[in-house]
């Protein structure tokens, strides 16, 4: 028989200020003078910056500057930049993907999960230069996690199986994200390098036939310069992830 978890109530000593307050949780003390500033403007200020001029653009003193205050009035909602990061994240993931429909299977609704994923990363391309500095702890993350595992609800996985399928389609989505933004700031800097559009003609130009075959037979098949998107990167590569993920759900069954 499986025990029921409570929630924990009380503080979480080990979580920031500025995380439990994400969480809705009551900080600090209704004594001295209030502060001036809310949290979320905070947040949605820094994450315009960095869409507008990039990551590197965002600095405490810059998003004070945006919101007409002094530096030292952010501290008293965030102690760093480190903690602005991950709030700025948090907000990229505020709409998280419908959890499983009662009769849909479990590869759709991960399928799903992933694509809705890499739609967040596709409008917040600054997402992706911040630095992974450990779990998720905020608490949109925390509900996409929650669908994502939800969708594996009806195999037999065990949790920690589970945990590292979504741990593969992270890293997955994540690599797409980082490479669709890579090649969008090649391509904005070097107009004749139009991504894969030109890399064939590039290389037809420069390799030996005879000592590349292979290469010189994806160009004679139009493979590496895919302009119209006739074939898709993404799809191919998490169909094949859910092909292996399928492999194993029929294997637990069993």
């Amino acid at each position: 028989m499986k025990r029921s978890v409570k929630p924990r109530s009380g503080p979480t000593p080990d979580l920031p200020a500025s995380l439990r307050a994400a969480w809705g949780r009551r900080v600090g003390s209704s004594r001295g003078p209030q502060p001036t500033l809310m949290l979320e403007p905070i947040v949605r200020a820094a994450a315009t910056l960095a869409a507008d001029e990039g990551l590197d653009a965002v600095s405490m003193s810059r998003v004070a500057a945006a919101l007409g205050v002094g530096t030292m009035s952010l501290y008293r909602h965030v102690e760093g930049k480190r903690e602005l990061l991950a709030l700025m994240v948090d907000s990229a993931f505020d709409r998280a993907p419908a959890p499983p429909a009662p009769r849909e299977r479990w590869r759709s609704a991960l399928a799903r999960w992933a694509r809705a994923h890499l739609a967040v990363l596709r409008r917040h391309r600054w997402v992706v230069r911040v630095p992974i500095s450990g779990p998720p702890v905020t608490p949109n993350q925390v509900r996409w996690l929650e669908h994502g595992l939800s969708s594996l609800a009806s195999t037999r996985l065990s949790g920690d199986e589970k945990l590292s399928v979504l741990l593969l389609l992270n890293g997955f989505v994540r690599n797409q994200a980082m490479l669709e933004a890579d090649l969008a700031a090649i391509e904005a800097g070097n107009a004749a390098m139009q991504g894969m559009a030109g890399y064939g003609q590039v290389l037809s130009a420069l390799i030996d036939v005879e000592r590349l075959p292979a290469i010189a037979a994806l160009i004679g098949d139009a493979a590496l310069g895919d302009a119209d998107g006739s074939h898709d990167d993404f799809e191919f590569g998490l169909e094949r992830i859910l092909d292996g993920v399928e492999a194993l759900v029929v294997q637990r069954r069993r």
